[in-house]
């Protein structure tokens, strides 16, 4: 009888409120890091801007980065090679081709340090929100093009920022990549999130098959700003394995790959679709 292989592991989505300073939101990134990793993760998801929720849109455009260089990208790479763990590194500002604009961009960092993914945020939010402010994301950050898929111990792993989560099609072209894992670094606003947030991604999960880990920023933030939290796992029925409401702290779930996969093959809707997405996007 042949050895057993197990197919569990464990990830953790970080949950915080950040603020204007840079070096503090890395103090706080690296604890809840490390915090993760004593909960035995093995791979940890930060949020959406977590190095930096500046006091005006603007500031992030003067910590842009030349992808594969820079402190916040030494930082990241860092604490993955420390705490041994796989790292979904939030999202930190990158230099693109509009020098007055940044791409707001996702790294996947493996164990040893090494960046493994990058993923630029293709939807930009701009919206008015009634009785809140309007955002317009689209002044300061230019939208990235390509959906990005790749290969990881937790399986099939796909990238994707906040906004995006409300785009199916995103998810679809990610499944037909074979997509197992979906992961959202985020910062839902506190009234959209009230409304949307648990059910979008319940739905992602359900109707690709997949887990989902989102990572969330919520509480109240020097800025004025109020976001919504409940960062939250979720599997592949839509059950919600773990999740957070409110401040800072980590939530940690086994992913069972091979529980997955006998879902899939027991309730194949991915093989019944009749209507497939069609893009000129490639995987990494």
């Amino acid at each position: 009888m042949g050895e057993q292989v197990e197919c569990y592991q464990r990830v953790a989505a970080v949950q915080m409120a950040s603020g204007p300073r840079v070096d503090a939101n890395l103090q706080e990134i690296a604890r809840l890091i490390a915090m993760a990793a004593e909960q035995g993760a093995n791979l940890v998801v930060l949020p959406e801007n977590a190095t930096l929720m500046g006091m005006r849109e603007t500031d992030k455009l003067a910590y842009r980065e030349h992808h594969g260089q820079g402190p916040l990208q030494d930082f990241f790479a860092g604490e993955a090679a420390r705490h041994g763990v796989w790292l979904v590194a939030g999202t930190i500002p990158l230099f693109g081709g509009d020098p007055e604009r940044a791409q707001q961009t996702c790294l996947l960092y493996n164990d040893r340090g090494e960046q493994m993914a990058r993923y630029d945020k293709v939807h930009l939010f701009d919206v008015d929100v009634e009785g809140d402010t309007r955002y317009q994301e689209s002044r300061t950050l230019a939208p990235g093009e390509q959906v990005v898929v790749v290969d990881t111990p937790f399986g099939r792993l796909g990238l994707s920022i906040c906004y995006d989560l409300r785009f199916p099609e995103l998810y679809r072209i990610m499944a037909d990549q074979g997509v197992e894992l979906i992961v959202v670094p985020s910062a839902f606003t506190a009234r959209t999130g009230e409304a949307h947030w648990r059910p979008l991604l319940r739905a992602r999960a359900i109707e690709n098959l997949s887990y989902v880990v989102a990572a969330a920023q919520g509480g109240y933030h020097v800025n004025g700003r109020e976001t919504h939290g409940d960062s939250m796992i979720v599997d592949p029925w839509g059950q919600v394995l773990d999740h957070l409401g409110r401040g800072s702290g980590v939530v940690v779930s086994d992913l069972d790959l091979e529980r997955l996969r006998k879902v899939r093959e027991r309730f194949p809707a991915l093989q019944h679709r009749r209507f497939h997405c069609h893009s000129d996007t490639r995987n990494a």
